[in-house]
């Protein structure tokens, strides 16, 4: 059993090689050409997809084969690619990178779960005939990669494009797709080993025409297009089709912080939220004066301390958010969020309070504390997650806990892979919040936002509270915000 599904991986040899820049722009050139394509990033990556998003007109999907089995994979494409003409998949590192010798979870694997044709970004600096070289070792590595054409980045002059092309056509076999010269700035600054933001760059929008001109004048993109289309059916199990239904009943009001300083949420995660009886309020902690009338509340990661000030001066929202805590509101918050709920936040050397819900003070160090998968087990009482459960996440975050007593934190989470607050546990829980440096995908762990909702039903039926018809507060969603893939 097969669905049509035009789609296109874009890779490379290493990190940094320029295929962000080239999806954005091959995102922003198909859609001024009429063409609607669903982004989709590889890993667990917050800020590319963002970019996507912006670029393409429509939201971003992560596809991790370390968070999500594969058969959730091939869904997720299906369901979001069924209104769009296609999908363009942007991978992570290099092609055959992943955790093990083996490749495990690498670009590769994951092109191969989904049957999608390769497109190979090189980054052509000092070299020529060598990068012929390496084309081929990926080409013969593994077979069942297919592989079928090349884009070259940073080429010098005419003469050094020449080079390559007849290289890579000659011992490769495969075609150069479009070769762009070196630049003097980059379109995208980064930080953190990554991207800056979106909401933080000063002009997103004309960095996105930046790469867009860059394709257009550089890359083939009626050959790209036609090599997606040229993808075979997609994959699913016999039977398998997207699930559709919203849980029915009245909603639980969940407040989503989502602001400068939290930004990081997968589209999926919110969408979960929905379908299992969700309303979902925007919440600006920046600038609102209070917290609104919710039910719960769901704080995600993003850079609390580059808007550490505006946190701290929010004095009013501050308190009405602990006030809330301390009275049963439910609150589960990944790693920007952790670090909001503490009392204070360091950087560089200057102290300011935060929440102080938790006892704990976060020191943001120049380096990262933790970086990578994560693999929690749950071996105490939470809101949120039986005991015994196995939570597969990732963390990446260069801030670190100061406490004078990790025994009075109630960590609830044993690590098996990563660093969390100790480099043991993870998982702070105190009354109705749990507070993680992990970060979750809703598609690997189902049980999670039915558990958040379930708790935000029982706080609002023992405040016997009245769910608010507020005006326009709802947060901006997908139009598919009420539909999810849980299986």
């Amino acid at each position: 059993m097969g669905t049509s599904c035009p789609r296109l991986v874009l890779t490379a040899l290493r990190g940094g090689s320029g295929k962000t820049t080239m999806t954005l722009g091959l995102l922003a050139a198909w859609r001024q050409r009429g063409r609607d394509i669903t982004p989709f990033k590889k890993g667990p990556d917050y800020i590319d997809p963002a970019w996507h998003a912006l670029a393409a007109g429509r939201p971003c999907y992560n596809l991790d084969p370390f968070l999500m089995a594969r058969e959730q994979i091939r869904l997720t494409v299906a369901h979001h690619t069924a209104t769009a003409d296609g999908a363009l998949i942007e991978g992570n590192r290099g092609l055959y990178d992943g955790l093990d010798i083996a490749g495990t979870f690498s670009t590769a694997e994951l092109a191969k779960v989904l049957h999608a044709p390769v497109v190979l970004v090189v980054d052509c600096t000092m070299t020529t005939r060598t990068a012929a070289a390496m084309v081929l070792g990926c080409q013969k590595f593994d077979p069942d990669v297919d592989l079928r054409g090349v884009i070259l980045n940073q080429i010098a002059r005419p003469r050094h494009e020449g080079l390559l092309r007849a290289a890579i056509e000659q011992y490769c076999g495969l075609p150069v797709l479009g070769a762009v010269p070196r630049l003097k700035c980059a379109v995208f600054p980064e930080r953190h080993m990554g991207l800056v933001p979106p909401p933080e760059h000063r002009a997103a929008c004309q960095a996105i025409a930046t790469a867009q001109n860059l394709v257009e004048k550089y890359l083939d993109l009626d050959r790209l297009w036609q090599m997606a289309q040229a993808a075979p059916p997609l994959p699913l199990a016999a039977g398998q089709a997207p699930t559709l239904s919203p849980t029915a009943g009245q909603p639980v009001v969940i407040g989503i912080i989502r602001d400068a300083a939290f930004q990081f949420y997968y589209p999926e995660n919110l969408e979960a939220l929905v379908a299992a009886g969700a309303r979902l309020v925007a919440i600006n902690a920046l600038q609102d004066e209070i917290l609104p009338d919710i039910d719960g509340l769901y704080i995600g990661g993003g850079f609390p301390e580059t808007n550490a000030e505006a946190l701290a001066n929010n004095r009013s929202f501050r308190r009405s958010l602990k006030t809330a805590i301390e009275a049963g509101l439910p609150v589960y918050a990944e790693c920007g969020g952790l670090m909001y709920l503490g009392s204070h936040l360091i950087v560089r050397e200057q102290s300011f309070p935060m929440v102080g819900a938790l006892p704990f003070t976060v020191l943001l160090e120049k380096r990262p504390q933790g970086h990578g998968y994560t693999v929690l087990k749950v071996d105490q009482p939470n809101p949120y997650f039986p005991l015994g459960s196995v939570i597969r996440g990732h963390e990446f975050h260069y801030s670190r806990i100061i406490s004078e007593d990790h025994g009075k934190l109630n960590l609830v989470f044993s690590l098996e892979r990563g660093h969390g607050i100790t480099g043991s546990r993870d998982g702070i829980c105190y009354k109705n919040v749990l507070a993680t440096y992990s970060h979750i995908h809703a598609l690997g762990v189902p049980t999670w936002a039915p558990a958040l909702v379930a708790q935000a039903g029982r706080y609002r039926c023992e405040t016997r509270r009245v769910t608010p018809e507020g005006a326009d507060t709802s947060l901006d969603l997908p139009a598919a915000c009420s539909k999810t893939l849980l299986t």
